[in-house]
């Protein structure tokens, strides 16, 4: 990395979502945008959140499904 560029911290959890600082805009594969501008963004990385891509924590409800 060169001294011109600055790194964002993103913190990944066990069992949970990816913590990146924000606020964010996140492309989804079909090009819609998902925008938040909190302090602190829940990416989930389960992909069981029902307001995907943002974690809703509903990990801790449902089961994964293979």
């Amino acid at each position: 990395m060169s001294e011109s560029t600055s790194s964002m911290p993103v913190r990944v959890t066990p069992g949970g979502p990816i913590l990146v600082p924000g606020p964010v805009d996140i492309e989804l594969p079909n090009g819609e945008h998902v925008c938040s501008d909190r302090f602190m963004v829940a990416i989930c990385a389960c992909g069981r959140s029902g307001r995907y891509p943002l974690c809703d924590t509903s990990h801790r409800k449902r089961r994964r499904q293979n």
